[in-house]
């Protein structure tokens, strides 16, 4: 398939998908949604026993696209249900990947961008790489993400970053348990090769049974999470400070909320 928004390499035992709209910070547009989809299918399919995510230029991922967000109010409650049901599948997509994943965070993983940085087996990160969940700064709810995030740092760590929407370090990500190494920008891509050599050194079919078996310990809890965040997620979209939320960051402004 030609992707326009990635780029993916499937070298024998090694994928690597590379978030490839630098211009846009790699910024989360519909089309990158359904391209990320569709490479982790040809990863899958692909004989390689590892799989890297990274960035293309300076940011790894800033969240949502512009375009895009301006686009969300126009959405029916319909297509608002459809397209979290979409952002659900894609990071569930990416959590339980049958083979083990690395991200190689090569600067800011933001929102969106922040779960699928984290959501892999392991994230590695610059020292100058920036995480966070900045939805509740502009009248969102990062449900989806909740349900992961909690698993990953435990409730109270998750309640401070996802209630404050503050940025974070590579080194406070590290210390929280959202990132495992910090590497130098030089050191990054070839760290995260390093690491998958040695994972593919291990058995193919016990690596593959403990992603199933870490997959299905979290089972049907995780099921239900995630169709309470996809409706919570779906809501939100119809609230008066969403709207405003969304309208004051498109317009540079500070936003007037009403609390309903």
């Amino acid at each position: 398939m030609n992707y326009s928004t990635i780029q993916i390499s499937c070298d024998r035992q090694l994928a690597t998908i590379t978030l490839n709209r630098p211009d846009k910070r790699n910024a989360i547009s519909y089309q990158l949604i359904d391209e990320l989809l569709t490479a982790l299918q040809e990863a899958e399919r692909s004989s390689a026993l590892a799989l890297i995510l990274t960035g293309a230029g300076k940011a790894f991922c800033s969240g949502m696209d512009l375009d895009n967000l301006k686009q969300l109010l126009g959405r029916t409650p319909e297509q608002n249900l459809e397209d979290s049901e979409t952002m659900a599948r894609l990071f569930r997509s990416l959590y339980e990947f049958p083979r083990p994943t690395i991200a190689a965070v090569n600067g800011a993983a933001i929102a969106g961008g922040c779960g699928l940085a984290t959501l892999c087996d392991f994230t590695l990160a610059v020292p100058e790489a920036k995480f966070g969940y900045t939805e509740a700064r502009i009248g969102f709810v990062p449900a989806i993400v909740s349900t992961f995030l909690i698993r990953q740092i435990g409730e109270k760590h998750a309640r401070n970053l996802l209630l404050t929407g503050r940025i974070i370090s590579a080194e406070e990500a590290a210390r929280l348990g959202m990132v495992n190494e910090i590497v130098s920008p030089d050191k990054l891509l070839h760290r995260a090769q390093e690491l998958a050599a040695q994972l593919i050194e291990n058995s193919p079919s016990s690596l593959v049974s403990t992603k199933r078996l870490l997959t299905h310990l979290a089972g049907q809890e995780l099921e239900a999470q995630l169709r309470l965040a996809v409706k919570e997620n779906a809501a939100v979209r119809a609230t008066h400070d969403f709207r405003e939320g969304i309208s004051s960051f498109l317009e540079k402004r500070k936003p007037r909320w009403s609390g309903k």
